[in-house]
């Protein structure tokens, strides 16, 4: 088994306007000792924004601002920018966000040359509703049967008329361009999936519906353990090594004192990402702590960012919806933890 670590409560609300109802799942970025926390802030009536602290090492806060990074800019982003991730490629910075409306919450994107100033992309994933999506996979190769059985989540009496786009959260690109191409993991409940392009600008109405028609071909990983039964979605940016991508992911189980998430861990393959290698078949770490178990959302701890300082990884999460907490672990550990449980079969490709 994996020793992991609580490092305990990095970061809690404070009694600014923008921030005085939670802080929550950040967006790390290391540079060397420093490290960039690009953390969601919410304030009254959950209205969210990006707040940033700057730490010196893994767990030292050296400043923080006094007033939210990123805001609100959009009709498409109005009631909250969310749940932020960052990596750099070929010199720029790529945020990812979730874009909520109040009705509909999207994955978008925005980048930057030095992390100061951001340009908005806007929404990077399957501009469809709920309903065209299901229509699309009628003729896309068999799939969980989950995917087709969110309608209650869409539509509740007595706003049928909401929630009509598909919610698509968790994108998280790979810090490198992969046989040429960007590489994003995205989440379409209950699964992860994988999108490749060129550029972005591939990314079109037309290409996400051929996409959803072949769905099946894009799923990296479904459910599979109890731990992560419900639905499971991408976490911290993937983590190169020589045996694979390391994906640190949250995984959610239906319990009967409500949902609980878990921080998970699996490999991928390094040239082919889209193949699942490896999956621990328990939680890495679970809510445990009165403060990772009783908040806004109880039961959650929810992965978004990791540094690295020799060989001890640091993760950093989300903590009942409500504060920053951070856990730390041997990355050669955990990788060769992963190692007994891969398959020389392909038999955990799309997650099966």
């Amino acid at each position: 088994m994996i020793e992991v670590k609580k490092e305990g409560i990095l970061l809690n609300k404070t009694d600014l306007e923008f921030e005085n109802e939670g802080v929550l799942n950040p967006a790390v970025m290391q540079e060397g000792n420093t490290v960039h926390v690009f953390y969601r802030a919410v304030r009254k009536g959950n209205y969210s924004t990006i707040g940033y602290c700057k730490l010196d090492g893994p767990l030292t806060i050296r400043e923080r601002s006094d007033k939210p990074v990123i805001t609100s800019q959009y009709e498409y982003e109005s009631h909250g920018v969310e749940d932020a991730r960052i990596v750099k490629i070929d010199g720029l910075y790529y945020l990812t966000y979730t874009a909520y409306d109040g009705t509909n919450a999207q994955g978008a994107l925005a980048v930057s040359p030095d992390m100061k100033n951001f340009e908005k992309l806007g929404i990077i994933v399957p501009p469809v509703s709920y309903v065209e999506f299901v229509y699309l996979l009628e003729s896309a190769a068999r799939v969980n049967k989950k995917y087709y059985r969110n309608h209650k989540f869409y539509y509740h009496e007595p706003d049928i008329e909401k929630k009509i786009l598909l919610w698509d959260k968790n994108v998280v690109f790979f810090p490198r361009r992969i046989n040429g191409k960007l590489c994003f993991l995205h989440r379409i409940r209950p699964g992860i999936q994988i999108a490749a392009v060129n550029n972005l600008k591939e990314l079109t109405k037309e290409f996400w519906r051929r996409y959803c028609r072949r769905l099946q071909k894009h799923i990296v990983m479904d459910p599979r353990y109890k731990h992560e039964s419900n639905y499971i979605g991408g976490g911290c940016p993937p983590i190169e090594t020589e045996h694979g991508w390391l994906l640190i992911y949250h995984g959610v189980q239906k319990t009967p004192k409500g949902n609980v998430y878990s921080a998970c861990a699996a490999l991928l393959k390094l040239d082919d990402p889209s193949i699942e290698i490896a999956r621990l078949p328990f939680a890495l770490f679970s809510p445990e702590y009165d403060w990772e178990q009783k908040g806004e959302v109880n039961n959650v701890v929810f992965p978004t960012g990791t540094a690295l300082f020799g060989d001890t990884l640091y993760i950093y999460y989300g903590a009942a919806d409500e504060q920053i907490a951070c856990a730390s672990l041997s990355l050669s550990a955990l990788v060769n933890e992963l190692l007994l449980y891969t398959s020389s079969n392909g038999k955990y490709k799309n997650g099966s």
